[in-house]
């Protein structure tokens, strides 16, 4: 419902997000405006959301996930020493250690991440942003990962990224990913070029048919 979606904007800036000063929200409080669009358009710039504003459910994910980060640092204190009431126990506080054994996958900053990275490195989006990893996490793709491969060590610092997601470890992250796509394409050009030569092969050496009058195999 448009009223309830500009409602729930409007109450996780006030409540939550906090971005503009009280006098500058009026804009984004006038819901029945006709302009509102574009106040809330200048809202996400202004808050640096990295979607467009079609992209509603991955704004309203990233929001969210803005709002919780925002909503721990000014209660630190209170839920540092929170844990789930599954991880009590010393095998599953041992397991914590793991940041990726306890991950969420519905949490809203992982699945705006998912969409963030889709976007930068310009992956085919899907609806349900698990099947995007599913896509990239075939066994295929897990069987050549896990080829060990021995190669020269590579500087990262020396590649320009040519884009910066605001995050070092995203950053490099992304450098990573570029510099394997590189080396995949590479790999595609060699075997293009193995097919070439072999039927440069076929064509330099005929053989020739005088009965039906034609050169060929």
């Amino acid at each position: 419902d448009e009223t309830e979606f500009r409602n729930f904007i409007v109450w996780l800036e006030d409540q939550k997000i906090r971005h503009y000063k009280i006098e500058d929200r009026g804009n984004l409080r006038n819901i029945h405006s006709d302009d509102w669009p574009k106040s809330f358009e200048k809202y996400m710039k202004d808050v640096n959301c990295p979607f467009k504003i079609q992209e509603r459910q991955e704004t309203v994910d990233w929001l969210l996930g803005l709002a919780v980060r925002l909503e721990y640092g000014d209660n630190a204190d209170k839920y540092k020493d929170s844990t789930p009431d599954g991880a009590k126990n010393t095998e599953n506080t041992a397991k914590n250690a793991e940041p990726l054994i306890n991950l969420d996958v519905n949490n809203p900053d992982f699945k705006a991440g998912v969409m963030a990275l889709a976007n930068l490195l310009q992956i085919q989006r899907h609806d349900d942003y698990l099947v995007m990893l599913k896509e990239r996490l075939t066994q295929d793709a897990i069987a050549k990962a896990s080829q060990s491969k021995e190669g020269l060590p590579v500087a990262l610092e020396k590649h320009i990224l040519g884009f910066d997601t605001g995050d070092a470890v995203i950053n490099e992250a992304a450098q990573i990913l570029r510099l394997l796509h590189i080396e995949e394409l590479r790999e595609l050009q060699t075997k293009i070029n193995e097919a070439i030569v072999a039927v440069q092969a076929i064509i330099a050496d005929p053989k020739t048919d005088h009965r039906l009058g034609k050169v060929g195999r």
